[in-house]
């Protein structure tokens, strides 16, 4: 659909905080849009460029063709993950050379005099206008007059969208499991957390239905919630992926209900499609072998339609901010992402972040920048094709490793959270444990689809331990026990909205979160051996 044919945005400016209603520009910040070739500016403190200490930065970027485009070529070629990622120290890696210099050789050239000095609350004209162009192409929004902010990355973007459209004392909408830090921002402002339930696939539509229309404002202390916050793609720390349909239905939810959706993305391009047990892979690797080759040689455009889609895509109104960020892409430290957004709450986003964060770094934005300009949309996309494969060789190389330290069974849930859904549930190995134990499961997870970690449900109700009145319980206990070992694993626990809301954090079941994107391959192997050896020890005592 042409964007001639899209509605704009509707009003929704009821929905902005007392705070961000009284946020005026910031008044020198207010004074840049003056700042034009052949004025004179003796308003400001801006440093001469002159005496940066920097006469150009750059470096070595790898190109974008860098990785294999196809999980099984990466796990079977002289390009595999392993190779690239952890090999030998004389490979040498194909790079291109990326250099910024202090002043522009030709007028509209990203320069350091530029990048480097106080600038307004936006990216440069250069990245700002790769990501506008980004999101149309990729995300489709589907009102017209959509735009693009920088932020420096998502937890940043998170408190801005907090601190713009909520006051102290309401509630924010999330799932039961959920990113800490976004949990963990709101409890300073004086919010709470509405919990709702989620399945395989994130949030549930009818669970977000019921908390919205059942609200008692009396009973809770809050007026009805206006702001939902849901990671749909890799959840974390679930690992689930919400469909298109999914989101329709929650989309539509949040139109009856006036809600306003904060799309926190970052894992949105390591989607890895569906696990294949080692047994199997090799069969339908070979049985694909065209199909992925066909895959490798199409366009940008068939990738990106291949992709689950973003709510934006069906966002008439104007009621999303997503939230995209270079952290998962490029680096955690360029402290570099955009908000996707109707043009008001752009606005009032800016006026937030001109007072606080002000701009990202510099030093990040002009690399990332011109990163994006030496590869191009194309060039990008391709990098981005490939980091989905690399982290779907590791997904199933975790995945393979508990695999062999316990009896996988595959099984399909007809109900419960995991309806529609195969899961495995582990048991030890009959010649590791006593007879006393059997064959009960001491774990349960659904391989991911997406995103960087595998969510445990550890069947705690198949210890046989006991737990004193002076004792933590025994999900505390477990986790303590494996990080003694020498394992950290993400604590179940803290990804609970009761951490928030202060419901009970353990019940019978524990979780944990083990995350399969940065360890090499043999310390990963490592440490679920370790992880098996302390599962065993504890479920025998």
């Amino acid at each position: 659909m042409s964007s001639e044919k899209l509605t704009k945005a509707i009003d929704l400016q009821h929905h902005l905080s007392e705070s961000s209603r009284t946020r005026e520009t910031s008044p020198l910040k207010g004074l840049q849009k003056f700042m034009r070739p052949g004025v004179t500016v003796l308003a400001g403190g801006l440093p001469s460029p002159a005496y940066f200490p920097f006469s150009n930065i750059g470096g070595q970027a790898l190109v974008p063709e860098s990785f294999p485009i196809n999980a099984a070529e990466s796990s079977s070629s002289s390009m595999s993950w392993l190779w690239n990622m952890f090999g030998s120290s004389s490979k040498k890696e194909k790079t291109q050379t990326i250099n910024i210099p202090k002043y522009p050789n030709t007028p509209g050239e990203l320069s350091l005099s530029t990048v480097l000095q106080y600038t307004p609350s936006v990216a440069n004209p250069q990245l700002q206008k790769i990501m506008y162009e980004f999101s149309t192409k990729v995300f489709k929004p589907a009102y017209s007059d959509y735009t693009t902010l920088v932020h420096t990355g998502n937890t940043d973007g998170w408190n801005r969208i907090v601190v713009t459209l909520c006051n102290k004392g309401e509630a924010i909408l999330a799932s039961e499991w959920t990113y800490p830090s976004a949990l963990h921002t709101v409890i300073p402002y004086g919010n709470t957390i509405a919990s709702v339930a989620i399945d395989s696939q994130g949030m549930r539509a009818d669970s977000l239905r019921d908390v919205l229309q059942n609200w008692d404002e009396k009973a809770r202390g809050a007026p009805r919630p206006h702001l939902a916050y849901i990671v749909p793609i890799g959840q974390n720390p679930t690992g689930a992926t919400m469909g298109l349909a999914r989101k329709k239905e929650i989309y539509d939810v949040c139109v009856e209900f006036d809600v306003i959706i904060c799309e926190d993305d970052p894992y949105y391009f390591l989607q890895e499609g569906k696990y294949i047990p080692p047994a199997e892979r090799k069969r339908v690797a070979k049985q694909t072998a065209l199909v992925k080759k066909a895959a490798a040689a199409e366009d940008s455009e068939h990738f990106i339609a291949n992709l689950e889609q973003s709510f934006l895509k069906i966002d008439y109104q104007g009621r999303v901010i997503r939230m995209d960020t270079y952290s998962k892409t490029v680096a955690p430290g360029a402290r570099l992402g955009w908000f996707t957004c109707n043009p008001m709450f752009a606005e009032r986003l800016e006026r937030q972040g001109e007072t606080t964060t002000q701009a990202p770094c510099g030093f990040g934005q002009s690399l990332v920048t011109q990163l994006m300009l030496d590869w191009k949309y194309e060039g990008y996309i391709r990098w981005l094709r490939a980091l989905g494969s690399q982290y779907e060789v590791r997904r199933d190389f975790l995945i393979d490793s508990l695999t062999e330290e316990f009896d996988m069974q595959a099984n399909y849930a007809h109900t419960g959270i995991w309806q529609g859904t195969e899961y495995y549930s582990a048991t030890p190995k009959a010649h590791l444990m006593s007879e006393k134990y059997g064959n009960k499961t001491m774990f349960s997870f659904v391989p991911p689809t997406a995103g960087m970690f595998v969510w445990l449900k550890v069947h705690l109700e198949n210890c046989p331990r006991t737990v004193r009145e002076d004792e933590e319980p025994l999900e505390i206990q477990l986790w303590a026990a494996v990080a003694e070992a020498g394992v950290l694993l993400g604590p179940g626990w803290i990804f609970s909205t009761n951490t928030v809301s202060g419901g009970p954090l353990f019940s019978e079941h524990g979780h944990f979160r083990i995350a399969f994107s940065d360890a090499q391959p043999e310390v990963m192997k490592s440490g679920m051996k370790t992880f098996a050896k302390v599962m065993r020890e504890f479920f025998e005592q």
